[in-house]
């Protein structure tokens, strides 16, 4: 039975859980406006070769992630979520300190490989509010994780930018220090969650990445389209927090002060629609026209990037609240999706969309970071930084065009028969 979370104990493990998932996101967030300057300075190359690797850097992070999330996971079913999230601490601090050190790129890939394993304590995170909170109470203590990933985005690149105008290695010791200080908040504050008696051995078979890919065996045509449309869009996605410092250096001369700040208008972009204006727009208008509006409102904003001359930056903070409204494809395609499916397949479902999300992130950095290299290497015969924004437009209507398809066979009710060897067994 799931402790009440009425007693301090139990209020401060919450208030932890909360902190180690807002410092992974400040820390995401705190670096990316000074990262240009950091891979620039250590390499004494251009913007575009620093992008390259900024690229390669962020697929070892997310690489990281999808092969040690369901291996972390285990491992706090077998030995308890606190030393798991203590021990994430600890890396993230070793981490965010290395990096700030770092004298060459082999250091920087050695940091983000630790900081992406230890940024697999999401699903611990999770698992450790549900050991401690009554069923009725779990979504509301749920969405303290999507608040602190929400307050991550908005306040991290704005510290970042902030503290970079002081140094550009000073805003990974600020989430250096961060990390070292929740770690001793965490180390007389948090009690284990999961007693011995309800843990279970490490099985490795069970650890593996692809497993959840699972999900989606036997389902319906309609889940596999909606499934390939999230996946291109997720993708198409991940432009922002790849190539946009980079950009908005190299377009319009931005220091790393405004580069930050600008992020920060993302964040709260992102939180505005999907914290509000989901509950308001999608019962109103439903989740087909959701996504349609959300896959236009990328496609839209992306020109801006693409046309924005060296003296029209403001043209970026009208473009970025008309990109916000793409918060709602998502949510409108995991609604849609869900209803595709029968309620006992819920959670493989998602474990499988998780899946995704994370192939997503590792296909998209070093795609998007390719692509404005090559567009903004000295001697290049088209100068355009803002073509990943161009192509990540793109991409995007194709998973409208995607997902336009398997709605019309939702609509028609055309469903096909997962195989004999998926279906449920019932006795």
């Amino acid at each position: 039975m799931a402790e009440t979370d009425s007693t301090p104990a139990t209020k401060s493990s919450l208030v932890f859980v909360f902190l180690v998932v807002l410092i992974d996101m400040l820390g995401f967030g705190i670096i990316m406006p000074v990262l240009p300057t950091l891979i620039t300075d250590i390499t004494g190359g251009s913007l575009s070769g620093a992008a390259v690797y900024a690229g390669w850097l962020a697929f070892a992070y997310a690489a990281m992630q999808f092969v040690f999330g369901p291996i972390v996971g285990n491992l706090s079913d077998r030995f308890g979520r606190r030393p798991v999230l203590l021990g994430a601490l600890g890396g993230y601090a070793i981490a965010y300190i290395l990096m700030g050190f770092a004298p060459t790129l082999f250091w920087l890939f050695v940091a983000r490989v630790i900081a992406g394993i230890m940024g697999a304590s999401f699903s611990t995170a999770y698992a450790y509010i549900a050991d401690i909170t009554p069923p009725e109470k779990r979504a509301q203590n749920f969405g303290l994780i999507g608040a602190a990933f929400g307050l991550g985005f908005i306040f991290g690149p704005a510290l970042g930018g902030i503290l970079g105008e002081y140094g550009t290695r000073l805003p990974f010791f600020a989430a250096g220090g961060l990390a070292a200080l929740n770690l001793m908040f965490g180390f007389f504050m948090l009690k284990e969650s999961l007693p011995p008696e309800k843990r279970r051995r490490f099985d490795m078979a069970r650890a593996n990445a692809l497993v959840a890919l699972r999900g989606l065996h036997g389902q319906n045509k309609i889940v596999i389209w909606y499934a390939a449309a999230l996946t291109v869009w997720m993708t198409a996605h991940v432009v922002y927090p790849i190539v946009f410092a980079f950009y908005a250096m190299e377009a319009f001369g931005w220091s790393a002060l405004t580069v930050g700040l600008a992020l920060a208008c993302v964040g709260i972009g992102a939180a505005i629609v999907q914290g509000l204006l989901i509950r308001v727009l999608i019962p109103r208008i439903g989740e087909r026209n959701s996504v349609i509006i959300g896959a236009v409102s990328m496609a839209v904003s992306s020109i801006a990037y693409v046309i924005a001359g060296p003296d029209q930056g403001w043209l970026i903070f009208i473009a970025i609240p008309i990109g916000a409204l793409q918060g709602l494809f998502q949510p409108s395609i995991n609604g849609l999706m869900s209803q595709a499916v029968s309620e006992d397949t819920q959670g493989e479902l998602q474990g499988a969309v998780a899946s995704l999300q994370s192939i997503a992130s590792v296909v998209g950095p070093p795609l998007f970071t390719a692509v404005f290299a090559a567009f903004t290497v000295a001697g290049t015969l088209y100068y355009l930084p803002g073509a990943p924004f161009g192509l990540a437009g793109i991409i995007c209507l194709c998973a409208l065009a995607i997902f336009l398809r398997g709605y019309a066979l939702h609509c028609t009710g055309e469903v096909a028969e997962p195989p004999p060897d998926a279906q449920t067994v019932t006795d």
